[in-house]
C-alpha cells in the first residue's frame, strides 16, 4: 500500500488526527503528507517570498515544536533578510527565521489557505494562514508569482527523533563568571557556544541564584498569575529553524486532555504539559539590570518555550513580572525539591 492509500485508511479511523501526528505513525515526513494534498509548491526564494508577505493584509503565523504551539494573528510588517536568516518585528508578527535548512515551501487552498514552509528533513518550520482579514485576491497573486513547476519532492521518510546531547567537561566556575558579566539575553547563546555546554548543563551549574529548577507545574502557574495580575509577558516558543515571539497580555487560559491553553483573539499558545520535562528561573545580567525568565525544557533538554516579562531593549524589567516570577519560584521551586 503506497502512501496515499496509507494515510487515507489511517484518515478513515481517526479523523480529527493532525498531521504531524498523522506523519510520526506512518514513519514519513509532514512536508510528504503535504505534498500529498495537491498544493502549489512554491519556489525557495525566502526573503523575496517574506518581503511579498505585508501585502497580504492580516494572516495567522504559526510555529510550533514538538510540545508547544505558537499561534499569533495579524500583519506582518518590518521584514528583513541578510544570509541565512530573516526578522520580522512587526508590532503583531514577530519572528526570527534561520533560513539555511529551509528547503520546501507549499501554498494548500480550500477553506483554510495556507504557506508551510519545511526544512531539508521534511519538518515544519513556519506556517502562514488566511483568515477574514486576508486580501485574497494579494493572495492568490503571491502563489502565481513564486509557484515552481520542478521543484524536488519531500524526503518520504522522517529522520530519528533527536536523543540528548551529550555532555561534555565544562568549567562550572569559568562559566558563572562569564555569565555574571553578560550584557545581552542574546549573549547567552555564545556563552553555550564557547563553553561546549548544553542549556540544561549550564543552567544545572550556574547556582540557583542564575538558574533554580521548578517543577514542570510552574508553566501552567506562570500563565494563570500573568492573566490574574494583568501583567502583560512575552512567549517565545521555536524549533531549529524559526522562533515566533508573543508581547503583550494573556487572558483566556484553558486546561484541555493533554494541553493547556491560551485562547485570546490574536494570541493561542497550546502546551502540552506532559512534554514539559523541566522549568527553570533563570536570571542573565543585561546592560538594563537583570532580566528573569521561565523557561521549559524538553526530555532532551530542548527549548520547548520561555516566558519573560513585556520589555524593549534598552528598558529595565517590570517590577510586576519580576514580582511574579519571584512567587513562582517561591511555589515551585519547594516541589522541585519536595
Amino acid at each position: 500500500m503506497n502512501l496515499s492509500a496509507r494515510h487515507d485508511e489511517l484518515m478513515r479511523q481517526e479523523p480529527r488526527l493532525r498531521i504531524r501526528d498523522a506523519a510520526q505513525r506512518l514513519g514519513t515526513t509532514e512536508a510528504a503528507l503535504v505534498a500529498l494534498q495537491g498544493g502549489t509548491t512554491l519556489r525557495p526564494d525566502w526573503p523575496a517570498l517574506f518581503s511579498a508577505l505585508p501585502e497580504l493584509g492580516g494572516i495567522m503565523a504559526l510555529t510550533r515544536n514538538e510540545h508547544a504551539v505558537h499561534e499569533r494573528h495579524g500583519r506582518f510588517e518590518d521584514v528583513s533578510a541578510g544570509p541565512g536568516h530573516i526578522l520580522v518585528t512587526g508590532p503583531d508578527i514577530d519572528l526570527r527565521l534561520f533560513t539555511r535548512r529551509w528547503a520546501y515551501a507549499f501554498a494548500l487552498a480550500g477553506e483554510r489557505p495556507s504557506l508551510q514552509i519545511f526544512d531539508v528533513d521534511g519538518e515544519a518550520v513556519h506556517k502562514i494562514f488566511a483568515t477574514e482579514h486576508t486580501d485574497r485576491t494579494a493572495w492568490d497573486r503571491l502563489v502565481q508569482r513564486f509557484m515552481s513547476l520542478a521543484a524536488a519532492a519531500p524526503p518520504p521518510l522522517a529522520v530519528p527523533a533527536a536523543e540528548a546531547k551529550a555532555e561534555a567537561l565544562v568549567d562550572a566556575h569559568a562559566l558563572r563568571s562569564e555569565w555574571l558579566a553578560l550584557r545581552d539575553t542574546h549573549d547567552f547563546f555564545g556563552l553555550l557556544n564557547r563553553h561546549k555546554a548544553t542549556r540544561r548543563q549550564a543552567f544545572r551549574l550556574a547556582g540557583e541564584d542564575l538558574a533554580l529548577r521548578l517543577a514542570p507545574e510552574a508553566a501552567r502557574t506562570t500563565l494563570e498569575l500573568a492573566a490574574a495580575r494583568e501583567v502583560p509577558i512575552m512567549v517565545f516558543v521555536g524549533n531549529r529553524n524559526a522562533i515566533q515571539i508573543h508581547t503583550g497580555p494573556v487572558k483566556r487560559l484553558l486546561a484541555t486532555t493533554g494541553w493547556f491553553n491560551v485562547l485570546d483573539p490574536m494570541f493561542n499558545l497550546h502546551l502540552r504539559e506532559a512534554g514539559v520535562a523541566e522549568a527553570w528561573r533563570v536570571v542573565k545580567p543585561t546592560e538594563d539590570g537583570a532580566v528573569t525568565s521561565i523557561e521549559l525544557l524538553d526530555a532532551a533538554g530542548e527549548t520547548i518555550a520561555m516566558l519573560f516579562g513585556a520589555r524593549k531593549p534598552g528598558q529595565a524589567e517590570r517590577e510586576d513580572w519580576r514580582r511574579l516570577a519571584c512567587d513562582v519560584a517561591e511555589a515551585h521551586a519547594r516541589e522541585a525539591a519536595a
